[in-house]
Formats: C-alpha cells, structure tokens, sequence
C-alpha cells in the first residue's frame, strides 16, 4: 500500500520576499512621517500589479488616546506620506498610488497597544478552557486586562454588570471591540481610506 505524504510548506517566493521587504523598508521611511501627526503607523503594505504598485498605510491613534482617527488628519498625513515616498531615495521610479486608512471597529484586539487603545469600550472575549466574555474593558497592563462583564438577563431587562475579572493574555484566544449605539460616530470615521497621487488626496467612501 502506498501511503501519501502530506505536502510540505512551500518557502514563500522571490517575488513575494521582496514585496516583503520593500514594506519593511517603506515602514522605517514613512514612521517619522506618520509620528510627526503624533500616529502609531500600524501597517505598511505593498501590492504589485504589473509596473504599478499600490502602497497601503495604515495609521492609528496613539495608544493612550481613545477614539478614532478623523478624516482631517487622515487627509494631513496622507500628503506627508506622499511628500515622504516622493522623496525616497531608494526609490526605483516606478508610479505607485497611496492608500491611507484607519483600523475599524472589527479589527482583532492581537496586541497590547490594540487592548489600551480599546479601553472604555465593550469587548468580546473569547477564553481558551473558559466561557466567552462581554464586558466593559476597564484595564490592561503587561499581564492581561481588566474587565466588568456583562450577565446574562432575560429579554427586555436592563443588561446587569458584574464584579471585574482579571483575564491574564495567555488565556485569550480573541478579542474584538462590540460596536454600541452610542460610538456610531466613531465607528462610521473608522476604517475610512484616502487614495493619495502626486497631484490631490482624495476621499473614498468605505
């Protein structure tokens, strides 16, 4: 009998390193760009299409500040990353177009600075050996988060709260922002993109 090995995981290609590094590159160029409008540059991203690239950049609030990213200041930083790319000196002379964006609301809660970014707001929790959790984040530290869940009511009752758990980071498995009425304003600013060339910023609707 023959017995079929399972394929192995194939080393991603050159083309694919490259694109890689090149993102690697244009995030240490474009950081003191976006730290210069006081944002943490979350992510950098490059996409080839033929001889045209698209550079995706995604910037955040710094992590002690709550709220979101407004359109005006997406608009600032998105002529300073173009100032920035433009002046690149490694730069090959290929034309790219610039994307700016901000994390939305259902963004993965992945790393420290996303949990204190959240803080104030109501999360989801799901708990590796342990029940799922929604309530409202009250505390992170370097250990894990502080939260005041919400129990469980019948329909129509006024949702109750209950004493605030300590949740150590090695016991999550994930975390999400829940979205509430009273933050649809900061949930229709996130995620918003701009689409940046050499000549305008313009506004796209998500």
């Amino acid at each position: 009998m023959r017995v079929s090995k399972p394929d192995r995981p194939q080393p991603p290609s050159a083309a694919h390193a490259a694109t890689a590094a090149e993102a690697k590159r244009l995030h240490d160029l474009l950081k003191p760009a976006a730290e210069a409008h006081s944002l943490f540059l979350e992510d950098v991203s490059v996409h080839l299409a033929g001889n045209h690239r698209t550079v995706s950049v995604v910037v955040d609030l710094q992590e002690d500040q709550t709220g979101s990213v407004n359109l005006d200041t997406i608009a600032e930083v998105s002529r300073s990353l173009s100032d920035a790319l433009d002046a690149d000196p490694h730069d090959d002379g290929r034309p790219f177009d610039l994307e700016v964006s901000s994390p939305g609301v259902s963004r993965p809660l992945t790393e420290q600075r996303h949990w204190r970014r959240a803080r104030g707001r109501m999360v989801k929790v799901n708990v590796m050996q342990g029940e799922n959790l929604t309530g409202r984040l009250l505390d992170v530290d370097a250990e894990g988060i502080t939260l005041r869940p919400e129990l469980p009511v019948k329909k129509g009752m006024k949702p109750k709260q209950g004493a605030p758990e300590r949740i150590s980071f090695s016991k999550i498995r994930r975390g999400t922002v829940e979205i509430e009425f009273s933050h649809l304003d900061e949930v229709e600013l996130d995620g918003q993109m701009y689409v940046a060339d050499d000549a305008a910023v313009e506004e796209e609707e998500s």
